[in-house]
């Protein structure tokens, strides 16, 4: 399969593919779990991507950092904005395959509007009883301070119609935005709002591009999100490090997509933290790698 990298443990199957080291397919006894596509025809919305340096947006490919001004390229015209970081679509190294486990590598040695160097490093697990594990690490190779954020793009799958479906959403607060999407204010809280979803319900016509935060953990220090349908459910979780979920129910994609699948995205950063330097970490030269973890599985619909 060219690019494909094929995973199995139990009833999981998965597909990973080098170009972006991207998942590309997930599914539980022969049940799809996320929306994934073929690694030779590349994705139509980011599905399964990961997203690093930085997760979501900059406004205007523009940012201020070590007292200097950094333009990235403006890869969403229509809005004006750097989406979803560098290495999304980079070739990734495979350094370790096996059965059920594949580690990839890739090294970001600056591009336009970020002249860092970066050792990126990601490792799918997969486990016959908890599923998928995704593991993130990056490490400064550099000779000086790099910002740095990190997200991942999976779109879960349910039976639809999306509206009949059930959601539970563990954040507390929500980030208003422009018509850009940008930050718009600090983050407000969902208690009586349409995206309160702590308590599972129908998500309705209730409509999703947002980021959320405040999330509320289980004792492992996850943060579950829950999404079932017609006897079906997969849950999304994330560990301490991504304090953010960008949910997205798939509006105004074309040929017919839209609300045909629901984007769970754990980020460690809101959009624009690259200004706003909200959660944004700074590596050091040197430093120990940091890590984050997430991960997708089938669940038992009461859990929804």
């Amino acid at each position: 399969m060219g690019d494909a990298i094929e995973l199995a443990a139990g009833g999981y199957r998965a597909v990973v593919s080098r170009r972006g080291a991207a998942l590309c397919g997930l599914t539980c006894a022969d049940q799809e779990l996320v929306w994934g596509y073929a690694p030779e025809e590349g994705p139509a919305s980011y599905q399964g991507q990961l997203l690093a340096p930085w997760p979501n947006r900059v406004a205007d490919g523009r940012y201020r950092f070590g007292g200097r001004e950094h333009r990235l390229a403006v890869t969403e015209p229509e809005r004006g904005t750097a989406l979803h970081g560098l290495v999304h679509a980079a070739p990734w190294l495979p350094v370790e395959i096996a059965g059920d486990r594949a580690t990839l590598t890739h090294v970001l040695d600056g591009a336009e509007g970020y002249p860092f160097r970066l050792a990126l490093s990601v490792t799918y697990t997969l486990d016959p009883v908890a599923g998928l594990e995704v593991a993130v690490e990056a490490r400064n190779t550099g000779d000086g301070p790099a910002p740095y954020g990190v997200g991942a793009h999976p779109y879960l799958r349910v039976p639809l119609p999306l509206d009949d479906a059930v959601l539970r959403l563990p954040a507390g607060k929500r980030l208003p935005v422009d018509g850009r999407l940008l930050p718009a204010g600090p983050p407000e809280p969902v208690a009586g709002t349409e995206h309160d979803f702590r308590t599972p319900r129908r998500i309705g016509t209730t409509a999703f591009d947002t980021a959320f935060t405040d999330l509320e953990r289980d004792a492992e220090g996850r943060a579950w999100t829950v999404l079932a349908a017609q006897g079906r459910a997969v849950g999304v979780w994330a560990d301490r490090s991504y304090g953010w979920l960008q949910v997205f129910s798939a509006e105004g994609l074309p040929g017919g997509l839209a609300r045909s699948a629901f984007a769970v995205e754990p980020m460690t950063c809101p959009p624009d933290a690259f200004n706003s330097g909200t959660d944004l970490l700074v590596l050091e030269p040197g430093a120990e790698a940091v890590r984050s973890r997430f991960g997708i599985r089938a669940v038992d619909p009461g859990e929804a």
